[in-house]
């Protein structure tokens, strides 16, 4: 199953912080994924959730202080791949983790991943997926339970894997990255990764060490309760996909939900957070 997409490419004068505000108020739409530019921003949408109002509430379009221009038109399928072929390039971590395309060159690292994105979000490119890498890297999974939330590429799950989690459900909303997921899960030998499709509803009914959710800040707000619910007592729950200026209403619905702060990571404007379970 493939969509056609429509890019929007924004111009944004001046780009910061014009960039940066007008993602979080694209984010509140159904755009799937977004691309920084030089001059602002790349924005894409499938084609079945576009309207000729899209952009009508989006209020920098109308701001005197920025100058904001934009185009757009409809991307195939299989331009979509040609075009992540050429711009993908591996996502290396140290020497601990390196996430690749089947047709880059193996190299020498403790967790070598392979991913071949298509139409999903996480490749490890985004910062929000590459600060999500990193935690997954410095806390222990051996014989965890974990649950990866928006799950896109899977490339999360994968390596909850292959750190010896002793069980890993994924869960995406999208048909493509639910399809996506499993083709990427045994392409990398980790079968034994369990993927749904569907939203917070569709999370097992059991409790797990470890919930990851890298989504966006709307959906993180209504489903923190819920994953909450699905942890063990004294479980993480990391969190990203949404700005450092959001961090403090995450904070408050964390809090109402039993959870207690414990670090964070930042890149660029983006942040991911980890909690625990009291």
């Amino acid at each position: 199953m493939s969509y056609t997409y429509i890019e929007y490419n924004f111009e944004i004068k001046p780009r910061d912080p014009g960039t940066e505000i007008l993602l979080a108020e694209l984010a509140e739409l159904p755009f799937e994924s977004f691309e920084e530019t030089e001059d602002g921003l790349k924005a894409y949408i499938r084609k079945s959730e576009w309207q000729e109002d899209l952009l009508a509430e989006v209020a920098i379009l109308d701001s005197p202080a920025f100058e904001v221009g934009y185009q757009f038109h409809e991307i195939p399928p299989e331009n979509w791949n040609k075009k992540w072929e050429t711009h993908f390039d591996p996502i290396e971590l140290d020497n601990r983790c390196r996430v690749r395309a089947p047709f880059h060159e193996e190299k020498d690292v403790t967790y070598d991943i392979v991913i071949e994105p298509k139409m999903s979000f996480g490749t490890g490119h985004h910062e929000t997926t590459y600060m999500m890498l990193q935690f997954l890297l410095d806390i222990p999974l051996e014989g965890q339970s974990v649950l990866d939330m928006g799950c896109g590429t899977a490339v999360l799950a994968i390596l909850a894997a292959m750190k010896g989690a002793e069980e890993v459900d994924a869960i995406d909303i999208d048909h493509w990255s639910f399809l996506n997921s499993l083709e990427n899960i045994k392409r990398n030998g980790q079968e034994q990764i369990e993927v749904f499709e569907g939203d917070v509803s569709a999370i097992p009914n059991k409790q797990y060490d470890v919930v990851l959710a890298n989504i966006n800040r709307n959906i993180l707000l209504a489903d923190i309760p819920a994953y909450a619910e699905h942890l063990r007592d004294r479980g993480k729950l990391l969190l990203s996909g949404f700005y450092e200026a959001d961090s403090a209403v995450i904070d408050g619905v964390c809090k109402e939900a039993g959870l207690d702060y414990k670090t964070k990571l930042q890149k660029n404007s983006w942040t991911a957070v980890l909690y625990q379970k009291s």
